[in-house]
C-alpha cells in the first residue's frame, strides 16, 4: 500500500503544508542491447576517411566508410575492444567511450541519444558554457509574444524572459532561478494557485538533472541553499520524485486576485536550455 508523507514547516511565515503520495516502485530496463553493434557498423560505413582528415590508405576498401582500426584510433580505444562492441561481445561501454565514439562518428544529437539508449545509458547534456541563451531560443522568445515565455537552463536559471513573462511572475527576472523563486519569494505562493503542484514539479525536475550530473556546481549549490533555507524543499528533495518537465496546465492569480489558466509548452535544446511558453488554455 502506498504511504503518504506530510510536509510542513514552510519557508517563513507564508509556508503551507503539502501532502505527498508515497514514491512509486522504480524499475530499470536495458533497451536494444543487440542493436548496438549494428548501429555502430551502419554509422561507421557512412563516414569517409576524408570526412575526418584521414587519407584513403593503401589498397581497395572492402566496405564503404572507415575501417574498424581507423575508428578505434579516432575514438581512443583499442581495435580489439571496438571489434567486441560491433560483434556484440561487449555491450556495456562506459559514458566516456560512447561520447568518444559519437564524436568520431560525427553523430547528430538524436543519433548520440540513440547510441546511449542502446547501451542502456542516458547521455549527459552538453555544458552550457557561459550560460548565454541560445540565439534561436531568443528569437522564439520574441516571436511568441504576446505569450509569456522564458529561456531557462538545466537547473531553471532564467537566461531570458519577455515582458509578458515578467508580468506573469512578478519578481522573477533574468539570472534569477525559477525554483528559488517558487520556494523563497512570497509572491510565488500567490501567483501559482496550486503552489504545491508547482513546487513538487520543480524539485522532481531537479532530480532528473541530478541523475545525469549530480556534481554539477550550479545544481549542488542550489540544492544546498534551498535545503537549508526551506523545510518544504528539503522534504521534497528527500521524497525523491522524478519528473521531466514537458508542459502542463496551471492556474495563475494576478495582482487583482483574478485567476486564469495557462498551458505551458516546453522546447528543449540539445544543450539542455529550455524555452517555456505559457499560452492561454483553450
Amino acid at each position: 500500500m502506498p504511504t503518504s508523507v506530510v510536509v510542513g514547516g514552510g519557508c517563513g511565515e507564508t509556508g503551507a503544508g503539502l501532502v505527498l503520495a508515497g514514491p512509486p516502485a522504480v524499475g530499470a530496463t536495458l533497451a536494444g542491447v543487440g542493436e548496438l553493434g549494428e548501429f555502430l557498423r551502419s554509422r561507421r560505413g557512412r563516414v569517409r576517411p576524408a570526412d575526418v582528415g584521414l587519407p584513403e590508405g593503401v589498397g581497395r576498401r572492402q566496405t564503404p566508410g572507415l575501417r574498424r582500426e581507423e575508428l578505434a584510433t579516432l575514438a581512443g580505444v583499442s581495435v580489439d575492444y571496438y571489434t567486441r562492441l560491433e560483434q556484440g561481445r561487449d555491450t556495456n561501454p562506459g559514458a566516456e567511450v560512447l561520447h568518444a565514439l559519437a564524436s568520431a562518428l560525427r553523430l547528430g544529437d538524436d543519433e548520440r541519444a540513440h547510441l546511449h539508449a542502446l547501451a542502456g545509458q542516458v547521455p549527459g547534456p552538453a555544458p552550457l558554457g557561459s550560460g548565454a541563451p541560445r540565439p534561436g531560443l531568443l528569437h522564439l522568445l520574441e516571436a511568441v509574444r504576446p505569450t509569456a515565455a522564458y529561456v531557462l537552463d538545466q537547473v531553471s536559471t532564467v537566461l531570458a524572459v519577455n515582458p509578458e513573462g515578467a508580468r506573469l511572475m512578478p519578481g522573477l527576472s533574468e539570472r534569477d532561478n525559477l525554483v528559488r523563486y517558487v520556494f523563497t519569494d512570497p509572491r510565488a505562493r500567490e501567483v501559482f494557485v496550486a503552489w504545491g503542484d508547482m513546487a513538487r514539479d520543480c524539485v522532481a525536475h531537479l532530480r532528473t538533472v541530478a541523475a545525469v550530473d549530480p556534481t554539477r556546481p550550479a545544481l549542488t549549490a542550489l540544492v544546498a541553499e534551498l535545503s537549508a533555507a526551506c523545510a518544504e524543499f528539503a522534504d521534497l528533495w528527500r521524497h525523491y520524485d522524478v519528473k521531466v518537465k514537458t508542459g502542463s496546465r496551471r492556474t495563475f492569480r494576478d495582482d487583482t486576485g483574478h485567476t486564469f489558466d495557462l498551458t505551458s509548452e516546453i522546447l528543449t535544446a540539445p544543450d539542455g536550455q529550455r524555452l517555456a511558453v505559457f499560452r492561454p488554455t483553450p
